[in-house]
């Protein structure tokens, strides 16, 4: 019999109160109510990267529909929103369901060690930066997303540091900022860059957006006509529904149409284009991408908000290289001189597995990048611990309630056999007739940057990436979850 020492605080832990730990603790309660849990985060309040970045015009690059939990459907009317509203939906979401009881704030989490002896993992937790604490859990559910919450990366400018006005990294802005009627340029143009964009250009005297190369824009209406007769036709629940179904739908049409026939789908996206901009503005070179639509995340404006603010003088683009920052000014290869008051480095965001903890077995380390991932979920040779990805090519919010969905099988069924320990494992045969592949299908910059960071994946099931939402929640409810998986008693 386990003595007293030898008990969990909690059968499963989860790190992270953002979208994956709040989804994950509401499957959690409805799949497998008697087990305990609690939700570790390091901010004071619940959202993730909904509470972490505050920069102007924040808002979502996916439709709430399916950015939006399924068990509590998105009932606003605009499909894209402000941060803020996103932020408060995750909030009314834990509430509504309890969730936010079980959340420890200013709780962050520095080291993870699995005990072999106890079957257990151990925490060590800096609570309000302070006091040091420990908890034991058998379970844990890493919902830490992917980027580095303490550092933003910080972009290969040259002369960056000569530069005597304000510079600023999106994801450190400052709450006091007075921009109104200053020169920006913001460098960079992922999406970041494109929500900054037309909303400085409101109160700034001229927004200049420069990148080395274009993405592809597009405009979406935040109330569809679609969306705005089913939610006048059906009852609530039937209407929410289909708007998730169609948005899913659609983000799996538009995707796959841009795989299958880039070459159909780059002319459609620049004819789009072409009717958003000022006349005499040709598309090239600052609205021609030289990669293929989805090699790296589309990026959207709604309403053609970002078009709009070119067409009315308040911005533009500049397609250049930089060749130096000096005091005041920023000089381009072309030899065209920009002179800003404020520079924004919107140059991506810098990636961490693990929310940056350090993962070890019986006291030795362990490196997520070094290991594969079984089912895109599970670590290879890491027992009884979750790691929520979501999706690049479409809304987060899918990826992570599949993945939600397996561990929480994985747990019923660990109940149902007696099963204390799961376990990815491979010979050292299977490994070496592994084909790798990517982790994150996409080509943008600060993926491949940091991209080593991620774990390995391979062509080959269970240790293959994520593909999309219904296959994925086909293997999460009905696929094999023996193959490649030691269950011990």
């Amino acid at each position: 019999m386990a003595t007293y020492k030898e008990m969990p605080d909690f059968d499963v832990i989860i790190v992270g109160a953002g979208i994956s730990g709040i989804n994950f603790a509401y499957r959690l309660q409805e799949r497998s109510p008697e087990l305990s849990y609690s939700i570790l985060d390091g901010r004071h309040e619940i959202g993730g990267t909904w509470s972490l970045f505050q920069y102007p015009g924040i808002r979502s690059d996916s439709d709430l529909y399916t950015f939006g939990f399924a068990w509590r459907p998105w009932t606003g009317k605009d499909s894209i929103v402000h941060g803020s509203i996103i932020r408060q939906y995750l909030e009314d979401s834990a509430a509504q369901e309890g969730i936010d009881r079980k959340i420890r704030f200013r709780h962050k989490v520095n080291k993870l060690n699995w005990s072999s002896s106890s079957n257990m993992w151990d925490f060590d937790i800096a609570v309000n930066d302070t006091k040091m604490m420990s908890l034991r859990s058998r379970f844990v559910f890493l919902g830490t997303g992917y980027y580095d919450y303490q550092e933003p990366l910080q972009g290969e400018i040259p002369g960056i540091h000569n530069f005597q006005g304000k510079v600023i990294h999106p994801q450190c802005w400052p709450a006091d900022l007075d921009y109104a009627n200053k020169q920006i340029v913001i460098i960079g143009s992922g999406a970041t860059a494109i929500t900054l964009l037309p909303s400085l250009a409101t109160n700034a005297a001229h927004v200049t957006m420069l990148q080395r190369s274009p993405s592809y824009i597009a405009s979406l209406p935040s109330r569809g006509v679609f969306e705005a007769i089913v939610s006048n036709i059906l009852p609530r629940f039937a209407a929410n529904r289909v708007l998730r179904l169609k948005w899913m739908l659609f983000s799996l049409f538009m995707v796959s149409m841009c795989r299958l026939f880039p070459r159909a789908a780059k002319s459609f996206f620049l004819r789009e284009t072409a009717k958003l901009l000022p006349p005499g503005i040709s598309l090239e070179p600052d609205f021609v991408p030289s990669y293929k639509p989805w090699e790296q995340r589309l990026c959207l404006c709604p309403d053609g908000d970002f078009y709009a603010s070119i067409r009315s003088g308040k911005a533009s683009i500049n397609t250049d290289t930089i060749e130096t920052i000096t005091t005041s000014s920023i000089k381009l290869a072309s030899g065209k001189e920009l002179h800003p008051d404020i520079i924004v480095t919107a140059t991506g965001l810098k990636l961490r597995m693990a929310g940056g903890i350090a993962i070890t077995i019986d006291g030795e380390p362990y490196e997520i990048s070094d290991h594969f991932a079984w089912r895109a979920a599970m670590m290879e040779g890491l027992p009884n611990l979750v790691l929520s990805i979501g999706y690049v090519n479409a809304s987060w919010t899918l990826g992570a309630d599949s993945g939600a969905q397996l561990a929480c099988r994985l747990l019923t069924r660990m109940r149902k056999e007696g099963v204390s320990v799961i376990v990815p494992r491979m010979t050292v045969e299977e490994r070496q007739a592994l084909e790798e592949c990517p982790f994150l299908a996409l080509s943008a910059t600060y993926v491949r940057k940091g991209g080593n960071v991620f774990p390995k994946s391979a062509f080959t099931a269970p240790w293959q990436p994520r593909s999309y939402y219904w296959r994925d929640l086909a293997i999460a409810r009905w696929g094999d979850v023996k193959k490649g998986m030691q269950w011990l008693r």
